[in-house]
C-alpha cells in the first residue's frame, strides 16, 4: 500500500522519496490509499475536539460546538485538505517546465501529498484543543513538511539539488498564497451563516 511510505518518510526520507519516484502511482491510487485516509486524521480528531472536550482560552468557560455544527465544519475542512493538495500539485507541475522537469511526467501531485504528510499526522494532537499545545504540533508538523518538500523535491523530479531548492521555494510560496486564500474563503463562508454554532 502507498501507505506504506508513511513510515518511511519519517525514518529514511531520501530512501522513501527514490521508491516513490520509482513506483509512479497514479492520482486516484494516490488519494485512496494515501490522501483519502491521512486527511481522516485531523478531521476527526477536530471533530472529537470540537464537541466533546471543547476549547478553553484562559481562565473563560470551557466552549464546544454542537455536533452538526461541528460535522459541517470538519466536512469542509476535510473537502479543503483534498482540494488544497490537487491543486498545489497542479500548480508544482505547472512550474515544473520553468525548472527543466519532463513535462510527460508530472509528480505534483505526489510531491504535495507526500509533503504534507507530517501536517496530517500531526494533525491528530486537535483531539485536545489546547491553542499552545495546537500551535506547537502544527509548528512541529509544518517544519518537517517543509523539510520533506526541500529534500524530496529534487528527487521527485530528478533535477539538480540547487535547482531544485529554488523550485521547493517557489511551492512553499504558492502554498503561503493558497493558505491565506483559504483564510478568506473560510471568512466568505462563515457570513454565509455556515460558521461555528455553539453549545453553550
Amino acid at each position: 500500500m502507498i501507505l506504506g511510505h508513511t513510515l518511511g518518510l519519517f525514518t529514511h526520507p531520501d530512501q522513501e522519496w527514490l521508491s516513490i519516484r520509482e513506483e509512479r502511482a497514479t492520482t486516484g491510487r494516490l488519494y485512496v490509499q494515501h490522501t483519502l485516509l491521512l486527511a481522516l486524521i485531523p478531521t476527526i480528531a477536530a471533530y472529537i475536539g470540537s464537541t466533546q472536550v471543547g476549547w478553553a482560552i484562559g481562565s473563560e468557560e470551557t466552549v464546544k460546538l454542537t455536533q452538526v455544527s461541528a460535522f459541517n465544519l470538519c466536512a469542509l475542512f476535510y473537502v479543503a485538505m483534498l482540494s488544497g493538495i490537487y491543486i498545489l500539485g497542479k500548480f508544482i507541475d505547472f512550474m515544473a517546465i520553468t525548472y527543466g522537469v519532463d513535462k510527460n511526467a508530472p509528480r505534483g501531485i505526489e510531491l504535495a501529498a507526500y509533503a504534507a504528510t507530517p501536517l496530517f499526522i500531526m494533525g491528530a494532537i486537535a483531539v485536545y484543543p489546547n491553542i499552545w499545545v495546537d500551535m506547537f504540533a502544527g509548528l512541529v508538523g509544518v517544519s518537517y513538511s517543509v523539510y520533506l518538500l526541500y529534500e524530496g523535491l529534487p528527487i521527485l523530479m530528478k533535477i539538480p539539488k540547487e535547482r531544485g531548492f529554488m523550485f521547493a521555494t517557489s511551492v512553499l510560496t504558492v502554498g503561503l498564497v493558497m493558505l491565506v486564500a483559504l483564510i478568506a474563503t473560510s471568512v466568505v463562508i462563515w457570513s454565509v451563516g455556515i460558521g461555528p454554532v455553539y453549545t453553550n
